[in-house]
């Protein structure tokens, strides 16, 4: 009965979700408010039909977290049509890289003198915090690619890089937890060197990967008429590549999977030339999609065009499964939250902490006021937070980690409530007065 119980409860959820899309664009309310509602509803707390356990669960729920958080990211790669050397990255690079790094700073502060917790936990809640969303993003990311709006390209490229940034704070927070607790252990100074290596590593491998197996197919289809198979079986096929070969270099495979998107991307804009990736493509004869895969002149933008499609779903689908998952969790300790320490964690990451550390990496840009305000105030938190705290559990000592869950969940919360209502309104008035000038 059990499963019949669910089968209903996920079909339904996902058929509403579907007709109700629209709706929900108009309104201040996002996707990730009602899915996490839902699952709240069936935790323990109400339906009882979704119980999980953090500390006993956590290697499958991060390993879930962790394939959507690459699905998502290799999906904004796509998105962001715009050459690496292009003047405007140096926002995002800011954003991701100062911005993050100032976060981390602050918050890690915050923690050790506010909250009263030790240098270790305080830096790893700090790692866990600093990154912003990449999968509860998208109301206020870029919509299509090619769009090259300041705000929604820069928040796109920070929640790109910084995810796949935060990871060496997390292993240094974990390693000096470890040192605190076993007085033997001492951190190395080669520790800067391995970072530096896990971040450049992987930009080139991802970048080298995603370029060379588009060309190769596209090869092979305009030349040959051959690896005209399904485009998703291809982005999923890169991904995991992506990611494979991160690991085995010791280098960050969210980073990885980010530039495999981005080279993708990069390469059907090079042989688009100066149309859109729409306009390369054309009309398309439902008869005969082969002949428009293999049209030399249109092969490289219709692959980007199918996989961007197909991993858009996917990233639905990935918000849908880990907003549950974080609501029923929501649902087992949700009277945990309650606490002088989360409020102020709340109100000084979201009021003080992230404009801060925004206004600071932004000195000498172009970015209007306005522009700025709305940076500073997005910096969602959500599914990259979760998989770190689900990451700490694993690896960190568990009296250090367990205490830090109620501060981390109701962070998460409090961002998609927050900038889940205010998304809708904020971006229409962007938008206005971006048309009004």
């Amino acid at each position: 009965m059990t499963e019949t119980i669910w089968f209903l409860v996920v079909g339904g959820v996902l058929i509403f979700m579907g007709l109700a899309s629209s709706t929900f664009k108009r309104l201040p309310i996002s996707t990730a408010m009602c899915y996490l509602a839902i699952g709240f509803a069936m935790g323990p707390a109400a339906a009882d039909l979704l119980t999980l356990d953090l500390a006993s669960d956590a290697t499958v729920l991060r390993r879930i977290t962790e394939v959507a958080m690459l699905v998502s990211l290799f999906a904004i790669g796509l998105r962001l049509r715009v050459p690496p050397t292009d003047r405007l990255w140096i926002l995002p690079i800011r954003l991701g890289f100062v911005a993050m790094v100032l976060t981390v700073a602050v918050l890690t502060l915050f923690g050790a003198y506010v909250l009263g917790l030790g240098w270790g936990p305080a830096l790893l809640l700090a790692a866990m915090l600093a990154p912003t969303d990449p999968v509860l993003a998208h109301d206020v990311q870029v919509e299509t690619p090619g769009d090259i709006d300041l705000l929604r390209f820069s928040l796109s490229g920070e929640g790109g890089l910084n995810d796949g940034i935060a990871l060496p704070f997390a292993l240094l927070g974990i390693a000096v937890c470890r040192m605190q607790a076993t007085p033997g252990e001492a951190l190395h100074w080669d520790f800067a060197l391995q970072a530096t290596w896990g971040i450049a590593g992987a930009l080139v491998s991802g970048w080298l990967l995603g370029a060379l197996s588009v060309r190769l197919v596209a090869y092979l289809r305009t030349r040959h008429g051959e690896a005209l198979g399904p485009e998703g079986f291809f982005a999923l096929g890169l991904i995991a590549l992506s990611y494979g070969v991160a690991e085995l270099l010791h280098t960050y495979a969210f980073l990885a999977v980010f530039a495999a998107g981005l080279a993708m991307r990069r390469v059907e804009q090079k042989e688009s030339g100066g149309k859109s990736a729409r306009e390369a493509v054309g009309k398309i004869d439902a008869d005969d999609v082969g002949a428009a895969a293999a049209d030399p002149e249109r092969a490289h933008a219709f692959m980007a065009e199918r996989v961007h499609g197909f991993t858009l779903e996917l990233e639905r689908i990935a918000e849908v499964a880990i907003m549950l998952i974080v609501g029923a969790v929501l649902a087992t300790i949700w009277r945990e939250l309650f606490t002088w320490q989360a409020a102020a964690l709340i109100v000084a990451l979201f009021l003080v902490l992230r404009p801060a550390a925004v206004e600071i990496s932004l000195i000498g840009s172009h970015a209007a006021g306005a522009q700025r305000r709305l940076m500073s105030w997005f910096g969602i938190r959500g599914v990259g937070s979760f998989y770190y705290l689900l990451y700490a559990l694993e690896h960190a000592p568990r009296d250090v980690a367990t205490p830090l869950v109620p501060l981390v969940i109701a962070t998460i919360t409090a961002s998609v409530i927050l900038h889940g209502i205010t998304a809708t309104p904020l971006m229409r008035r962007y938008q206005r007065a971006r048309t009004d000038d």
